[in-house]
């Protein structure tokens, strides 16, 4: 007898969840879920790429609080890609491309991140549809759905 293996459900989030970035330590990023957004962008300032054993790497510190300079994580992931990136205003940039395993709630896995100046913004990481894909059911009219608001 053959079993049909079932699909699992789309979890339900919010429109902004608390997520962490536990490869880059840090433990608490408040994100927007934006399904307009192909790509997630995490805020990254003092960007610089360096070479270890044949790989290119990618330093980086990391505000996780909005609206404030500390603290400051540092960072370093393996370069993966550089891709062009359309912002909300129209203007098309040059952006860092690395992998790193986000985790929401009770989920773990694996995502690709831009990293580009976002101080101006509301949140400090944009989740894209991509890295959302297939997991969640976004709710655009709650919050803190699959976290804990902190």
């Amino acid at each position: 007898m053959t079993r049909k293996r079932r699909k699992r459900s789309p979890k339900p989030i919010g429109w902004r969840e608390w997520v962490a970035l536990p490869d880059l330590g840090i433990d608490a990023v408040k994100a927007k879920v934006d399904t307009g957004a192909r790509t997630s962008a995490l805020h990254a300032v003092r960007v610089a790429t360096a070479r270890k054993g044949g790989i290119d790497f990618i330093r980086f510190s990391v505000h996780p609080q909005q609206r404030k300079t500390r603290p400051s994580v540092r960072c370093e992931a393996a370069l993966i890609d550089e891709r062009y990136v359309r912002s909300s205003d129209g203007t098309r940039e040059l952006r860092p491309v690395v992998e790193t395993t986000i985790q929401l709630g009770d989920d773990a896995w694996t995502i690709e991140l831009t990293l580009t100046d976002r101080a101006m913004m509301g949140f400090r990481l944009l989740l894209g549809r991509r890295a959302i894909r297939r997991r969640f059911l976004v709710d655009p009219g709650r919050s803190w759905l699959a976290s804990e608001r902190q």
